[in-house]
């Protein structure tokens, strides 16, 4: 019995692995929020970090349930000075001392592979935060339709459910 469950477990997991490897595709009509570190240094790249969560999860807030696109549009642009304060409020908080810029509209996306997936570079429509000089590695996701949480909440389910199957078994 413990065998055929391991075999199993080995087969979602192989399974999942040549999932994840297929192509996917961001919505044609999708908010993109992309955050620029000052620099590589570990201090750039850990204030970038802490501020993509906090602008991000400000945006959900804002946003809502909303599933019209135009609509999210119109509620990011008619809060771009609230998001300028929220941003520079925070900043202040961290003691980061550079200045900041925050654009909203079409920005361009360098080509980008992440977890072997190829995203194209080209003209997104994106919220764009860019951090001192904007020379840093950048963090990016879509904030509609909301897919910055996904792997997030997929790999935490992911892990939930194989751990719940080795306890039962093992």
């Amino acid at each position: 019995m413990k065998k055929i469950l391991i075999l199993l477990i080995l087969s979602y997991l192989l399974f999942i692995s040549n999932v994840k490897s297929k192509e996917i595709t961001i919505p044609k009509e999708a908010i993109r929020l992309r955050v620029i570190a000052n620099s590589n240094s570990e201090y750039d790249q850990q204030i970038k970090m802490k501020l993509s969560v906090k602008i991000n999860k400000k945006i959900t807030e804002l946003i809502g349930n909303t599933k019209d696109i135009n609509k999210a549009k119109k509620i990011i642009k008619d809060n771009i000075n609230y998001l300028n304060n929220y941003i520079n409020d925070y900043l202040e908080k961290e003691n980061y001392n550079l200045n900041y810029t925050i654009i909203y509209g079409e920005n361009y996306f360098p080509n980008k592979i992440y977890n072997g997936i190829t995203y194209n570079e080209g003209l997104y429509e994106s919220l764009v935060i860019t951090l001192g000089k904007g020379n840093g590695k950048n963090w990016w996701c879509v904030l509609f339709p909301p897919l910055c949480l996904i792997e997030e909440e997929d790999n935490n389910n992911y892990k939930f459910f194989v751990k719940e199957l080795l306890d039962k078994y093992f």
